[in-house]
């Protein structure tokens, strides 16, 4: 059902580790280069100054190390790790350095062989979506652009007051997404989330007129029911199901990757990196920046940061073993659960664009993946990985029709 584009995971290559330790220096040294400052490190608290590339240093980048991998989500052909923008808004993560090296950002990120952009119209709300389309208007023929709807949001002020699918709703800001993105298509049209007060035929079917309007070519469920995703499937075949997957969150390995194995549907990973934890950036002692909104996740208090230390140690050392970085290991490990997963890691920084496309290059023998899996389900996870109301509404079923 699926089809295999990326290379199977085998033994580590040095070409792989010496590939991203390369472009981590170019990447550095471009950015002494523009800004005159030593960078920031990889893992701050708050954003360095001036990570926007020249034209110059983002070649020099590309030239070091550039993604190759891809992979299938049903018929759609994507890059194997793609690239989130839910944080370049820079109001939840804390500042970002400006909109102009967020733009800049993702040119990079194309120059490196990155071709899935994952955004939303609830990021900023709205900016995130305008930044994507600044940024890919030039080479929006060479890409794949995923967003997302489902919410209530006022156009003029962007207060968010609840969740709204009805169908009249969605056409209006599928509309309002082409013009901020500057296309005349979305590749990837998601559910942010299940609405439980529409049917999710009413939903299906309405997409499947802006797909024959050619305004939308695929689509997809964000965190959904179970029976939701089948009732879906029936009516409009579903790309991919886009839910939060990583080593410090593996739910949906129970029932939802299953299923997206029967149906043939693909399966998108956001926060792969666990919103920084398993890259090593965070601690009991980590100061959050101001405006960043992590704190208020119960698994990230400073007693659950304390206590899920241990996998944080695992990748670490799995890091040692293979010549890369604990978020590599996270990331090249959700690479190798399945041929059809693929993680979108956000990120606003160059070194951490560099650092997670070289995750495509770690490898992991039968054998080690077998050890690592084992490992990690020793592991036990303390907290909730959202807020009590967040929590809610996902794995929502809609109502009957």
């Amino acid at each position: 059902m699926h089809e295999q584009d990326s290379t199977p995971n085998s033994s580590p290559t040095d070409r792989g580790r010496r590939g991203f330790l390369g472009a981590a220096a170019l990447a550095a040294t471009s950015l002494m280069a523009v800004t005159g400052a030593a960078p920031a490190q990889a893992h701050a608290a708050r954003p360095a100054k001036g990570t926007g590339a020249s034209a110059s240093g983002r070649n020099q980048v590309t030239a070091a190390i550039t993604q190759t991998g891809r992979r299938r989500l049903g018929s759609l052909k994507v890059s194997s790790i793609g690239l989130g923008t839910q944080t370049m808004p820079g109001n939840l993560y804390g500042p970002v350095t400006s909109r102009k090296d967020m733009v800049s950002l993702i040119r990079t990120a194309v120059d490196q062989g990155v071709t899935f952009f994952d955004t939303a119209e609830a990021y900023g709300p709205f900016e995130s979506e305008r930044i994507v389309g600044e940024a890919l208007r030039p080479v929006r023929d060479k890409v794949v652009i995923a967003t997302k709807f489902g919410w209530d949001i006022n156009p003029g002020t962007g207060a968010v007051t609840g969740l709204n699918s009805r169908p009249d709703h969605i056409r209006r800001v599928v509309d309002a997404m082409l013009k901020r993105l500057r296309t005349d298509h979305i590749d990837l049209l998601y559910q942010h989330r299940v609405d439980p007060t529409v049917p999710i035929e009413d939903v299906a079917d309405t997409v499947k007129d802006l797909v024959a309007q050619g305004k939308v070519l695929h689509w997809g469920l964000s965190e959904p029911g179970l029976q939701t995703v089948r009732r879906a499937h029936a009516i409009l075949p579903l790309t991919a199901i886009q839910n939060e997957y990583s080593t410090l969150w593996r739910g949906p390995e129970q029932n939802v990757l299953p299923l997206c194995e029967e149906l043939g549907i693909g399966f998108v990973c956001w926060a792969p990196l666990g919103m920084g934890f398993t890259t090593g950036a965070m601690s009991p002692y980590f100061q959050f920046a101001e405006g960043d909104f992590r704190p208020v996740f119960p698994r990230n208090s400073r007693d659950n940061l304390a206590a899920n230390m241990p996998l944080v140690q695992l990748l670490q050392e799995w890091a040692v073993r293979k010549g890369a970085t604990p978020g590599q290991i996270d990331l090249a490990w959700l690479l190798a659960q399945k041929p059809w997963i693929v993680p979108i890691p956000s990120t606003t920084r160059l070194s951490h664009l560099v650092e997670n496309i070289g995750a495509e290059e770690v490898r992991f023998s039968p054998d080690e993946l077998q050890e690592l899996n084992a490992a990690v389900a020793n592991i036990t996870i303390h907290g909730d990985r959202l807020p009590p109301a967040a929590l809610a509404m996902t794995g929502v079923e809609a109502p009957s029709r």
